[in-house]
């Protein structure tokens, strides 16, 4: 008989090793706000989010479909552990309140930088090396009213040269990854082991 080795267990969390990415929202008053969330997936050319329904973010999205999806590098993982305790929510919502304080200009906050965007009204983030245009087709609420999940229609891709396999519409994973959120520490990921039948990049990675 095999040893039982698992635990049963319910944490209070289940980011396990989910990527960082900042959204950059329109408010109602024409300036932006800027939020890091860690519930981010694809599908084509679709994105998928996660967000609490008490979100400022969310409710700028309800009103104001366009944002931007910038996916954040290891590197940048203390800038965004200044924007987490922050919202651009004016009041706090009262739930909200014994852990997060209102801020009005978060790209200062975090010392990231605006970058004017192509199709959408809200900026690019500056810094981040991988920049999704996009606009929101469907917020559908779950979790008993506690989440919002978002599905976005990716319109334009904004990639560093650095991160790109010369010569090709590519992303070269050799050359860059995104931070990795993993039971709310931050992490980078670990060296490649091996890839995908379906890798275009394989072969070409420099």
């Amino acid at each position: 008989m095999t040893p039982r080795t698992h635990l049963v267990i319910r944490p209070s969390i289940l980011y396990f090793g989910t990527p960082v990415v900042l959204l950059t929202t329109g408010n109602a008053d024409g300036t932006c706000n800027l939020a890091p969330i860690s519930s981010a997936w694809a599908l084509g050319q679709h994105l998928v989010l996660g967000l609490g329904s008490e979100s400022h973010t969310a409710r700028n999205l309800a009103q104001r479909p366009e944002l931007v999806i910038n996916v954040a590098s290891p590197d940048l993982w203390q800038h965004v552990e200044r924007l987490a305790p922050l919202t651009g929510a004016d009041p706090v919502p009262e739930a909200k309140r014994p852990v997060y304080r209102h801020e009005r200009d978060k790209f200062a906050a975090a010392g990231l930088t605006p970058a004017a965007s192509d199709l959408v009204g809200p900026p690019r983030v500056a810094e981040c090396a991988l920049q999704l245009e996009a606009r929101a087709r469907a917020l559908t609420p779950g979790g008993a009213g506690l989440f919002v999940t978002v599905e976005c229609e990716v319109l334009r891709v904004h990639a560093a040269e650095r991160i790109v396999v010369p010569g090709t519409q590519h992303i070269d994973p050799a050359a860059w990854s995104p931070l990795i959120y993993n039971f709310r520490h931050y992490h980078a990921l670990a060296p490649e082991i091996g890839h995908g039948f379906r890798s275009e990049t394989a072969r070409t990675a420099v």
